[in-house]
């Protein structure tokens, strides 16, 4: 399962009309741990900001799923509850699972996670969708985590057994 972390970071912005101004970005990582998501974040912030910058706070989401469309930069979140059975008590228990989409808009974010949803075979509720201040998710990419020094272990293993 992933886990996802919201990333603050603070830096001088240059406006459209020259000017320079504090803002506080907010980034989403998904990172095995506080310490790893903070690594990230400085290798991200290092290349894409340019000047001094400070990560201010780093949280533990409870975003269970993102579903990125390249056409949106806009994200929303968005609660989404079903039912299932307690196997003990055999009572339905309500479960929320928090899922970001990008979207244009509200209408569009709903729509995508129904289409994303389609296959479930519980009925569930969308209750609410909100507009977030996220300006980019990263996804982990574990081939861009080696070192160009080592190489994947199944290569490895095919190399030794052609040996």
């Amino acid at each position: 399962m992933k886990i996802w972390y919201t990333c603050k970071i603070k830096h001088t912005k240059e406006l459209e009309d020259g000017m320079m101004k504090q803002v506080t970005d907010t980034f989403l990582l998904d990172a095995v741990s506080y310490t790893d998501a903070e690594s990230r974040v400085y290798e991200i912030c290092e290349r894409d900001i340019h000047g001094e910058f400070a990560v201010t706070q780093i949280t533990k989401t409870n975003i269970a799923e993102v579903i990125n469309h390249e056409d949106a930069e806009k994200w929303f979140k968005s609660k989404v509850v079903y039912a299932t059975v307690d196997g003990d008590s055999e009572k339905e228990v309500k479960i929320n699972t928090y899922i970001l989409v990008s979207a244009e808009n509200a209408k569009q974010a709903y729509e995508r996670i129904e289409e994303h949803l389609n296959s479930m075979l519980v009925p569930y509720d969308i209750p609410s969708i909100a507009l977030t201040n996220i300006l980019e998710v990263y996804p982990y990419d574990p081939e861009s985590q080696i070192p160009s020094n080592l190489k994947p272990l199944s290569e490895v293993m095919n190399e030794s057994s052609e040996s």
